[in-house]
C-alpha cells in the first residue's frame, strides 16, 4: 500500500479552484455565446468581419460540436470525482491492499495485480521449486518461465541469451566467478555479490603496470607480449595479485577473482584493458534479488541459468 504526496491546504484548494473553474467557466462561456435560434438554424448575418474580402456568418455552433463539447466537461467532471488528482481528493475508486480499503493509485492498484498473480502462480511455483535443479532443467514448462524471469531481471545486463557483455559475466560458459553448482548459482542471486579490484598504480607504478600487464597476458597464451616486460612482471604478479588469483593465476570462486589462465576476459584482455584494470581497479556489483524474486522464483531461474551453461 502507498501514500501519494499531499499539497498543503493552500495549495490543494488552489489546484481545486484553478481546474473547476476552468471547466465551469467553459460552460459559462457556452451558455452565453448560445444562439437563441435552432441549432439547426442558418442566417444571412454577419459578424461584421472581414479578411481578404472572407465574411464570418452569425451562426448557432453545430449541434454535433456543442454536445461533443457538454460529452466532455460531463467525462471531465465524472473523472475528477473517480480518481486521484484534484488537489488532495482521494477520489471515489477504492482498492482492497493487504485487507485495508485505500484510495486507488496507479501503485495501489499495481499491488493488487501482484498479489492476484501471486495467488494465481504461487501453487506452481512452490511445486517446481520442489523439484531439484539438476532435474528441473529438463522441464520444458520450467525453463519457458525461467526465460521469462530471467528476461525480466536479468537481461539488461547478462543479455538476452546470457553471454553478457563488457563488465557483465557470459552465463553460458564453464568459467565461474563465485562457482557454478546450483547452490553457488542460488546463493548469488539470493545474496547478490559486490568485487572489488584494487587500484595498483600507486604500488607497481607505470612501468610496473604494464609489466604486469604483459604477464597476465602470457599467463592467457596470448602471442602478443613482450617475454622480457611479462618476465620482469612475474614477481611482481606474486607479490601483489597471487593471493586473489593464485600462483598460477586460476582465480579464486571463495573470493570472485577471476580465472586469469584462460580467454574469457570480463572487461577485455588486451593490452590496453589489461593496464587500465590494474591501473584504476574494477568494481563489479551483482544486485540481491532475495525480496524482489523470493525463494521459489529464485529456485527456477537458477535452474534457467544453471541449464545455460551445460546447453552450450
Amino acid at each position: 500500500m502507498t501514500e501519494t504526496a499531499e499539497f498543503s491546504s493552500f495549495w490543494s484548494w488552489w489546484v481545486i479552484a484553478i481546474t473547476l473553474g476552468s471547466i465551469f467557466g467553459c460552460v459559462w462561456l457556452l451558455w452565453v455565446t448560445r444562439k437563441s435560434q435552432k441549432f439547426d438554424s442558418e442566417t444571412e448575418e454577419t459578424m461584421g468581419h472581414s479578411f481578404d474580402g472572407i465574411e464570418e456568418y452569425d451562426n448557432p455552433l453545430p449541434q454535433w460540436w456543442m454536445w461533443m463539447f457538454l460529452a466532455t466537461i460531463v467525462f471531465g467532471l465524472v473523472y475528477l470525482a473517480l480518481y486521484p488528482g484534484l488537489g488532495n481528493f482521494k477520489g471515489l475508486l477504492t482498492l482492497e491492499v493487504d485487507g485495508k480499503t485505500v484510495p486507488w493509485t496507479q501503485e495501489n492498484q499495481w499491488a493488487v495485480e501482484v498479489a492476484e498473480d501471486e495467488k494465481l502462480y504461487a501453487p506452481l511455483y512452490a511445486e517446481l521449486a520442489a523439484i531439484p535443479v539438476e532435474e528441473l532443467i529438463t522441464n520444458d514448462r520450467a525453463m519457458k518461465m525461467g526465460q521469462r524471469l530471467f528476461a525480466n531481471n536479468c537481461q539488461v545486463c547478462h543479455g538476452a541469451a546470457g553471454r553478457g557483455s563488457l563488465g557483465f559475466p557470459n552465463l553460458t560458459d564453464n568459467d565461474w566467478l563465485y562457482g557454478g553448482t546450483p547452490e553457488k548459482i542460488k546463493e548469488t542471486l539470493h545474496q547478490g555479490r559486490i568485487a572489488a579490484m584494487p587500484a595498483w598504480e600507486a604500488i607497481l607504478g607505470s612501468q610496473g603496470i604494464v609489466e604486469v600487464a604483459h604477464y597476465v597476458r602470457q599467463m592467457s597464451g596470448q602471442e602478443t607480449v613482450d617475454a622480457e616486460l611479462a618476465a620482469a612482471g612475474a614477481p611482481k604478479f606474486a607479490a601483489n595479485c597471487a593471493a586473489c588469483h593464485g600462483a598460477d593465476g586460476t582465480g579464486m570462486q571463495l573470493l570472485g577473482a577471476p580465472n586469469l589462465t584462460d580467454s574469457i576476459w570480463l572487461y577485455g584482455g588486451t593490452q590496453n584493458m589489461v593496464e587500465m584494470t590494474l591501473r584504476n581497479g574494477r568494481a563489479g556489483v551483482m544486485p540481491a534479488f532475495q525480496e524482489k524474486l523470493g525463494d521459489d522464483r529464485i529456485h527456477i531461474v537458477a535452474a534457467y541459468v544453471y541449464s545455460l551453461s551445460r546447453n552450450n
